[in-house]
């Protein structure tokens, strides 16, 4: 392996407005020895918010994928799927980076420490409150972990920025392709790759900021987020969990969304799965002390 492997840094994006750009600029001022590509792949976006790459200072090394709103997940994979490098950071395009940062957690790839890997998290506005990755509560809303000293396992890796080696991405298959618009599609990966025997990480010693806003840019219907809810319960999960799922929204809904997860071919990747997996649900639950 080279000393300073490349890293494809992929930023999925919609309706950022300037907050792409002031991210690219962040990225592109901070140290690093590593040499990195950047990918944007610009979901649809009608706020014009990728314009700038035309003539951007730095265009020559940013390749820009246009899509029609293929949504969160198959954005990230798109990007992954273009991508050249042996590591891939996932990254929203609303962040503000550190010096070094990229070496730092790369580091703990390569020497095979962890196989994916988020740094802690700090609200932009209030640099002062960071999370440390996540984990998950009775009605599976994600909640972040306090800060502990040194390299730590976390249930749930959040999206906002993550890193993993390609091999291990490609192995899990890459974030859910079934999914629609947003929503949780940073948690199903993550209990994915604990199910397939992979490692989820913090490394508490790396902070980038993160804008945190009130409601997203675009339209996220709550359908849409259900609908990943109970596919992700139904690719995972045993039938008692599938059962609790349901009762997180109404019974009518539930009927719906559940009839239109089942006509998605889910069973049969629900079978793949549980045949390629090393652990079940409940010890995924059990390790992380999830009431769930």
């Amino acid at each position: 392996m080279k000393p300073y492997p490349l890293i494809s840094i992929i930023f999925p994006t919609k309706n950022e407005g300037e907050n792409v750009r002031l991210t690219l600029d962040s990225l592109f001022s901070t140290q690093t020895k590593h040499e990195f590509e950047v990918i944007v792949v610009d979901d649809g976006s009608t706020d014009g918010c990728c314009s700038f790459l035309k003539t951007y200072q730095n265009n020559d090394r940013v390749k820009l994928i246009p899509t029609k709103g293929i949504g969160a997940a198959n954005a990230r994979n798109l990007g992954a799927e273009k991508a050249s490098g042996e590591y891939l950071i996932f990254c929203d395009t609303h962040l503000q980076f550190e010096n070094w940062w990229i070496d730092r957690i790369i580091e703990t790839l390569i020497s095979e420490k962890s196989d994916a890997i988020s740094p802690g998290i700090a609200d932009m506005d209030h640099p002062d409150s960071i999370g440390y990755g996540q984990t998950l509560s009775p009605k599976l809303e994600t909640r972040w972990n306090s800060k502990q000293h040194s390299l730590f396992e976390t249930a749930v890796l959040p999206g906002g920025c993550l890193a993993i080696t390609r091999t291990v991405f490609d192995n899990v298959g890459g974030f859910e392709a079934g999914f629609k618009t947003w929503g949780h599609e940073d948690v199903e990966l993550s209990i994915k790759l604990w199910l397939f025997g992979y490692r989820c990480h913090v490394l508490p010693e790396v902070t980038i900021l993160h804008l945190f806003r009130k409601k997203h840019p675009y339209i996220v219907r709550n359908n849409d987020v259900y609908y990943n809810l109970l596919r992700m319960a139904y690719l995972h999960f045993n039938d008692v969990r599938i059962q609790k799922c349901k009762t997180l929204f109404s019974q009518r809904k539930a009927k719906i969304i559940e009839l239109q997860v089942l006509q998605d071919d889910v069973i049969k990747q629900r079978e793949i799965y549980f045949q390629k997996r090393k652990y079940d649900d409940d010890w995924y639950f059990r390790k992380f002390n999830i009431d769930f």
